[in-house]
């Protein structure tokens, strides 16, 4: 049986660069090398480099040449985190070039990056979400509106990820500088209420024709709120699967499927919630979620009695049959 050649491709020139490649060094580490032969190809924001030989991947068919021979890619397995992949550009690149990749589509990448896009598409589904506004770089702020949301609030970038340039916003003195803050990672930004309750986050990914929910994870953040400290410098105790009861449990895993087939998913991704009362109130999905050892995502994997390597296998098939 021939191997499969897949290049993961990572790196970036976004905020997110340093947990994209320890992302696909998990994701190295774990395809099984008995199906496949995988290189890392790191995209410095112009060219796709393969790491160890630091060689150019052609544009034209994205291959390579290694030890004398000329590498032809079968698939990109993107764990790429931001833009260009998570907003779908790079899977349109590869669409063109005829090139299979991992994960979600143009279109629903591109809409789930878009916090607030995604947010509207739901409305539809009846899926509980936080109130909220965009702010675009250069409009005239109608504090009035955002103040009629109440405090506290959260602002963040409308299309970025990991908690970059996010803010908890208590008062109205504060609002300015936290625009401020965000527009620094995008130009345009996302106010939404706060929702005082529990964090939880829950993986999904199809493995043949059936849909694996994972067990979800409670995290509580030693810091106000699950920011970048939290999630990627052990600021937060995560707990898989969450102490949640039966009915709260398949409430939420039943929440996660239903929005993953709206959006009309494919390979992992990761919802974010918070509960408050009864209700989980949906955040935003994750379609290239966080895959180094300390992530979520490979937590809920073990929580779930699979292995990494299964899922990786269950991932690779869905876009090669």
């Amino acid at each position: 049986m021939n191997k499969l050649k897949i290049a993961i491709i990572t790196g970036g020139i976004v905020a997110e660069r340093g947990i994209s490649l320890k992302s696909a060094k998990t994701i190295y580490k774990h395809l099984n090398r008995r199906k496949y032969i995988p290189y890392l190809i790191d995209f410095d924001g112009k060219n796709f480099i393969e790491i160890s030989s630091k060689k150019k991947l052609s544009k034209v068919d994205f291959s390579f040449s290694k030890d004398g021979t000329r590498v032809k890619i079968d698939l990109a397995f993107l764990m790429l985190h931001g833009s260009p992949a998570e907003d779908g550009k790079l899977q349109g690149y590869l669409e063109i070039m005829g090139i299979p990749y991992t994960g979600c589509d143009v279109f629903v990448s591109s809409l789930t990056f878009d916090k607030q896009s995604c947010k509207i598409f739901l409305k539809d589904y009846n899926i509980p979400m936080a109130d909220s506004q965009l702010i675009r770089k250069g409009e005239k702020l109608k504090l009035k509106q955002i103040e009629k949301m109440g405090f506290p609030q959260f602002v963040k970038p409308n299309k970025n990820g990991s908690s970059y340039g996010i803010t908890k916003v208590n008062e109205k003195s504060e609002i300015k500088s936290a625009i401020e803050k965000a527009m620094q990672f995008d130009d345009e930004v996302i106010i939404e209420s706060f929702l005082k309750g529990r964090e939880f986050s829950n993986g999904v990914f199809r493995k043949g024709n059936e849909i694996i929910v994972l067990p979800i994870t409670e995290i509580i953040s030693k810091n106000d709120f699950f920011d970048y400290k939290a999630k990627y410098e052990n600021e937060s105790q995560e707990v898989t699967p969450a102490d949640l009861s039966k009915r709260d449990t398949a409430t939420c895993q039943a929440l996660s499927k239903k929005i993953y087939l709206a959006l009309g998913s494919k390979g992992m991704v990761r919802m974010d919630y918070i509960k408050m009362g009864k209700t989980f109130y949906f955040l935003e999905a994750n379609t290239i979620p966080g895959f180094s050892e300390q992530s979520l995502f490979p937590q809920q994997i073990v929580g779930a009695g699979m292995t990494v390597k299964e899922v990786l296998d269950a991932v690779v098939d869905e876009r090669m049959k």
